[in-house]
């Protein structure tokens, strides 16, 4: 039986096969789980072209461009973070559509003005815009992680269905 995850999923890699799109995933708190979940659909070769693992800051800096000046003033988990791994991966990976997430998934990390269950999601667009989201989840770290992934796949559904 196909859970609602795997429909939303199996919907998105339709839309982008129809649209003539490519999708590419710029993930920290995830740890590659979105990714994980697009290529379980048979056929995503023909729109994901990859993702990056970016738990480290320095891999965000050296691999999707976020600059140091940010990293350091903003914090990793922050908007502007998102929106330069978001705009980082679609351009390094050559994409139409680049989505990053970093976050808190816990349960350890969390501060007062950034708890565990902080998610900042950026979503760059074949027009090179990019857009920001902030989300609050609750739950442990799976669950926190789930969500994540379940948000970006939904972001990216509504968007394909525009």
């Amino acid at each position: 039986m196909m859970s609602v995850a795997d429909s939303v999923t199996h919907e998105v890699g339709r839309m982008l096969t129809e649209q003539g799109l490519s999708l590419s995933l710029a993930e920290s708190c995830t740890g590659g789980l979105i990714a994980h979940r697009i290529t379980m659909t048979p056929g995503s070769s023909a729109y994901f072209l990859g993702g990056v693992v970016s738990y480290a800051n320095s891999v965000k800096q050296a691999i999707l461009g976020v600059e140091a000046e940010v990293l350091a003033r903003e914090g990793a988990v922050s908007e502007a973070v998102a929106a330069q791994m978001a705009a980082g991966v679609r351009d390094r990976l050559g994409a139409d559509i680049g989505i990053s997430v970093t976050g808190i998934a816990g349960p350890g990390g969390g501060v007062p003005e950034k708890p565990v269950g902080l998610v900042f999601m950026g979503f760059a667009n074949p027009r090179g815009e990019v857009n920001v989201r902030r989300y609050e989840f609750s739950g442990n770290r799976l669950e926190i992680k789930e969500q994540t992934c379940a948000a970006a796949l939904e972001w990216l559904q509504a968007y394909l269905k525009e």
